[in-house]
């Protein structure tokens, strides 16, 4: 255990960093690039006979080139597009919004293509696509990072360098033009550099030529081809398509395998080659890279992570087919401390396994070529010609999946970590800024909060109905006597428990759930009334919160038409109360609509009542019964006179218009009693009790 949670501690502090932070959001962005083109993938390449002779034939290869044009549009130029998603996370993260006019997302674009060797006559596609993501990462990030350093240095005083006529856009982009010259000749010198030193022609050239030198000694066999599953698992953790990064390798030292074998077999000779491109892709690249095809089936059967269990399900049919770049991307693995221990050990287990399985006969060694798109157990069997092969993926697919099994576990724990911890911040700017949120959408922010606002609303607008709680806080007298409830919305999250209740009503409004709401909650009281008289008295009163802009519609007085119908509110002490922050028009509508509330024996509060000129146009019009002073200034009663002053004005004014007066936030005695000396006599707060729900007592 204590191991476990230095490594989640380990993975958090890593993963925090602005670095790895700017990749892993890099990679999530380009998610729906890779789910495009991994469909792409697979409607070209389905191995399956008949399929291929249709796609190449129908409309003279229409479909085929079609699929071709979107594959070679994602992944064929992916690199490309993840430089500049990662560019664009990085300075998000910097919070640079200033400087994004495109100076960094161009330079990192410019500085890509100086390391991957534009300038080469064989230049092409292979070049922008995943084999040189380690050169996205480097110039994402790096190009971003000086692009920076440098316009900071250049517009110090955060003043753009400006043209005399030029328009505002203009002299922008000017800004931007010194800093890109700097970042384009520092990655140029870099280039230069590596090209005089080494005699390559880029530095893509440069690690390619160093990672096919590694394999230059010794003889083909178990060690070699263990050393190749583990470079390209490593290669792949730290963004680097290793299939193509070693094809070279392959191609030198593994791909003769098979025809060795055949040629073997041709001969009527026993095939001795265990080591072939279509081992590795069948017993070893099983789902992909890091045979993550035991990490999907880890996934689905035992985390409890919901969004992880839904990336598992979106990557599970490119996966069949071998292509696992979303799930690598996505998850991420890349850059994931946890996953590196069975991203690595899973292949390499696989590999030993496979390979004494062939050595010594319990498996045929393989002679037969499929492609390398065949899925599991299909591919076992056609390129061994027995079902043994079959039987040893599922041997490895079983023992692969025992070994992720306690790192998706890990996964979790840290997701509900850091979840929580993204929680507590939000809440906490939340109620430090809530005066200054009234006006502000949070889903729309462009920050982390807003980003966590969204997933709450994405939950809220699935589970608010289903999960939908009313605590209710009972109303006394001076006196002592319980003269009424008021019920009020709880949401109880699946993760984080009772939310804050002023963040789930602006996450109702903003997420244009409110009317379905409040007619949930009126619904769901008036069906209580029955046990809330029980555990409160008979006639109390009961209360329930609407907003301005509902009550006074002509759907929600119908609405209470069809409640009163079976309720009978004049056999009972119903209460709308009307918050004062959702102020609503004075005219004909309003005023009919509140009298036919009244008219069907409801009553009628003003919420959070002050001495704003709003509250007071309510009260000269007559249309409400009960005040409720806003909170506020109750909590200052004891305290100011500037409070008992307003209090008292209210409470006279209450009097002279035969309005009930109630005091909200009631915390001690020394309130209440400061209250009773300028003539208010029902409160409210927790000197009584907190809000609870039904099943629980409440403080007498």
């Amino acid at each position: 255990m204590e191991k476990s949670n230095k490594l989640l501690n380990l993975a958090s502090k890593f993963q925090q960093s602005n670095l790895i932070r700017s990749i892993r959001d890099g990679l999530v962005n380009m998610i729906p690039v890779l789910i495009i083109g991994a469909f792409a993938l697979i409607l070209k390449t389905f191995p399956v006979p008949a399929y291929q002779t249709f796609i190449t034939s129908f409309g003279n290869g229409f479909l085929l080139t079609l699929f071709d044009f979107v594959y070679s549009a994602t992944f064929g130029v992916l690199s490309v597009y993840m430089t500049l998603s990662i560019s664009r996370s990085y300075m998000k993260i910097q919070k640079n919004q200033e400087v994004v006019h495109g100076g960094a997302l161009f330079v990192s674009v410019l500085s890509f293509f100086i390391l991957s060797g534009a300038l080469l006559p064989d230049f092409g596609l292979s070049e922008m696509g995943p084999k040189s993501m380690l050169l996205a990462i480097i110039a994402g990030l790096g190009a971003s990072a000086l692009y920076t350093k440098f316009f900071e240095l250049i517009n110090k005083k955060g003043k753009y360098v400006l043209t005399s006529g030029a328009d505002s856009e203009f002299n922008k982009m000017l800004s931007t033009l010194f800093p890109i010259v700097l970042v384009a000749i520092t990655f140029g010198l870099l280039n230069l550099i590596i090209i005089t030193i080494f005699n390559e022609e880029s530095f893509h050239n440069l690690y390619i030529s160093l990672l096919n030198g590694l394999f230059s000694v010794g003889e083909v066999g178990f060690f070699k081809g263990f050393f190749f599953v583990l470079l390209s698992s490593v290669l792949w953790f730290f963004g680097v398509h290793g299939s193509d990064a070693l094809e070279g390798v392959m191609q030198e030292f593994f791909a003769p395998g098979l025809e060795l074998n055949q040629a073997q077999v041709l001969a009527g000779e026993a095939p001795t080659h265990i080591l072939s491109k279509q081992f590795f892709d069948c017993f070893v690249l099983m789902g992909g890279c890091g045979a993550t095809i035991c990490l999907l089936i880890a996934i689905l059967i035992f985390s409890r992570n919901s969004a992880r269990k839904g990336l598992g399900y979106t990557a599970a049919f490119p996966m069949i087919f071998n292509i696992n770049e979303l799930m690598v991307f996505g998850l991420p693995i890349i850059f994931n401390p946890i996953m590196l221990i069975p991203f690595l050990t899973v292949p390499l287990v696989c590999y030993s396994i496979s390979y004494f399985a062939c050595s010594v006969g319990l498996v045929p060694i393989i002679t037969n070529s499929i492609e390398w798109t065949t899925p599991v157990f299909i591919g076992g069997y056609f390129a061994t010609g027995s079902i043994a092969g079959s039987l040893l993926q599922l041997v490895n697919i079983l023992v692969g999946t025992a070994i992720y099994f306690p790192f998706i576990r890990m996964l979790d724990k840290q997701s509900i970590r850091d979840s929580q911890k993204n929680f507590e911040d939000f809440i906490k700017y939340y109620k430090e800024n809530e005066q200054n949120l009234q006006n502000e959408k949070i889903i729309e922010m462009n920050s982390k909060y807003g980003e966590f606002a969204k997933e709450l609303a994405a939950d809220l607008r699935h589970d608010l109905l289903k999960n939908l709680y009313i605590f209710y806080q009972p109303q006394y007298n001076y006196q002592n006597e319980c003269i009424g409830v008021e019920a009020l919305l709880r949401w109880k999250h699946k993760n984080y428990g009772y939310l804050y209740p002023p963040i789930v009503v602006k996450l109702v409004t903003e997420c244009d759930l409110l009317p379905t709401l409040e007619k949930a909650i009126i619904e769901k009281v008036l069906n209580e009334k029955e046990e809330i008289y029980k555990k409160y008295g008979k006639g109390i009163k009961i209360s329930i919160n609407t907003t301005g802009t509902t009550i006074v519609t002509e759907a929600f007085v119908d609405f209470m038409r069809e409640q009163d119908k079976i309720h009978n509110f004049k056999e009972n002490n119903i209460c709308l109360e009307v918050t004062e922050k959702e102020a609503f028009t004075l005219d004909g509508n309003t005023f009919k609509s509140l009298n036919d509330l009244h008219a069907m024996g409801l009553t009628l509060a003003i919420d959070d009542f002050s001495m704003g000129q709003t509250s007071i146009n309510y009260l000269k019009y007559n249309l409400f019964d009960i005040i409720k002073i806003d909170g506020v200034l109750v909590k200052g009663v004891a305290t100011s006179p500037n409070c008992r002053e307003i209090i008292s004005s209210v409470t006279e004014l209450a009097k002279s218009l035969a309005l009930t007066i109630i005091a909200e936030f009631v915390e001690n005695e020394e309130a209440k009693e400061a209250l009773h000396k300028i003539g208010c006599d029902f409160y409210q707060g927790y000197l009584y009790s907190a809000a609870k729900p039904l099943e629980e007592k409440t403080t007498e």
